[in-house]
This record gives C-alpha cells, sequence and structure tokens, in this order.
C-alpha cells in the first residue's frame, strides 16, 4: 500500500498542532483528516474508517483515554499512535494498555513521527505471526528451532531471557509496557524489577555494549522496544 493509499486521522483540540501534521503527513502522501474533540473523531471514524490514528490524550469532553477505550470497544482495530507530552507517563502507559500500538511526545520531529506511523501501519498491513528467523543487525532468533545468534555464534540465554526476546521480536519496533511484559512472561504482574534484572542479563549477552543497547532500548517509565537496525 501507497502512502496516498493511507488514510490517517489526526485528533488534537490544538489547531497549530493539526495544522503541522496536516501539512508534514501530506507532504509525505498521506490523506489526513483531522478532529478537534471526541465528538468530531466519532464522525470521521464512522465515515472515513481511517488506517491510522494520531491521538491526543488531552481533549476537551471525552478524554483521549475514554475515546481509545470506545474504539477498542466497538471492534475498531486500526492502529492508533498517541500524541503526549513528556511529562505524563503514566498516560502513556494506560492509552498502550487500552490497545495504543506506539506513541510520540510533543514536541517531536516530523521524520521520527513517520517512521513510528510506518512501524505501526507494518504491524497491521503484513500478514500476523511470527518470522521463522528474525534477522536484525547481527542478532538473529529462529522462533522454531529457539536458536538466538550474535554475529553467527550462537547465545545461550535461560528460558525467561528468551521468553522475554521471543515476545520483543514478535512485536518488534513497537513499544511494549512493563506490565505488558510481565503478563505475557509470568502471567501476572511480578514486580518490574524482576523484568529489568532479566533485561539487563539479557542484554548482557546479545548487546556489544549492554550500559548503550542497540536492539533492547528501554522507554523511560513506560517499557521496552526492539529496536529494528540496518
Amino acid at each position: 500500500m501507497t502512502n496516498s493509499n493511507v488514510r490517517i486521522l489526526v485528533v488534537d483540540d490544538e489547531p497549530p498542532i493539526r495544522k503541522l501534521l496536516r501539512v508534514g503527513l501530506a507532504s509525505q502522501g498521506y490523506a489526513v483528516s483531522e478532529a478537534p474533540n471526541a465528538k468530531a473523531a466519532i464522525e470521521l471514524m464512522a465515515q472515513d474508517k481511517p488506517d491510522l490514528v494520531l491521538l491526543d490524550l488531552g481533549l476537551p469532553g471525552m478524554s483521549g483515554h475514554e475515546l481509545l477505550r470506545k474504539w477498542r470497544d466497538d471492534g475498531f482495530d486500526m492502529p492508533v499512535v498517541i500524541l503526549s507530552s513528556r511529562t505524563d507517563e503514566s498516560g502513556i502507559v494506560d492509552a498502550l494498555e487500552l490497545g495504543a500500538d506506539d506513541y510520540i511526545t510533543k514536541p517531536f520531529g516530523m521524520n521520527e513521527l513517520v517512521a513510528r506511523i510506518r512501524v505501526a501501519l507494518r504491524h497491521r498491513f503484513q500478514q500476523q505471526g511470527e518470522r521463522p528467523v528474525f534477522q536484525t543487525g547481527d542478532l538473529s532468533v529462529d522462533l522454531v528451532k529457539r536458536i538466538v545468534k550474535v554475529e553467527g555464534k550462537e547465545v545461550k540465554l535461560s528460558p525467561k531471557e528468551y521468553d522475554i526476546l521471543r515476545i520483543l521480536v514478535q512485536y518488534a519496533g513497537k513499544v511494549l509496557t512493563h506490565q505488558f511484559l510481565l503478563k505475557q512472561v509470568w502471567n501476572d504482574s511480578t514486580d518490574v524489577q524482576y523484568l529489568r534484572v532479566y533485561v539487563r542479563q539479557l542484554r548482557q549477552k546479545i548487546e556489544k555494549t549492554p550500559d548503550q543497547p542497540r536492539y533492547i532500548t528501554t522507554e523511560t517509565g513506560v517499557g521496552y522496544r526492539l529496536r529494528e537496525v540496518e
């Protein structure tokens, strides 16, 4: 699907932000519609059925969280990228738990936003399911044979370390919250510190410089993301 066929709905109550997004995304070939509040967004969703939504959380009246919950309850599964302030970590986490696909904090660069949009769209437009062999940079993960290699050399992981990496690979490029990872790997809300210990151990095994990770990056106060690098 080309950019010209992709419809993006921008939901934000600030006219300058909507104009910035309208002009910037249109220059990338996207078709953009705008809504200043939840009521208008609900109407446009029914009319246009956009491929992706850029959603501000601080809307007047019905909040962005309430709007997202309504859409997901109504069965709308389009990708949603949250537009948020840098200080609203709890709001970001809540939105991701409600079904948002990613987030970007204001102020943001258009190149960064377009990259997030492409990742979110790729997860929906490609057929879902784990790739038999995931490759990014020098990291290779065979999801069938459960073999992990770095620079062609096999790396031995503990079962929990592998489970964390497998989930990150399944959602490569997307930010995953601490609670999501804890539920997927431990099936409960184990202390986040427990997860951090395992991620640190995993980085020691797959990263050249664990303190400056290339693959598993930290989303401060939110969770982790597996970056797909060149």
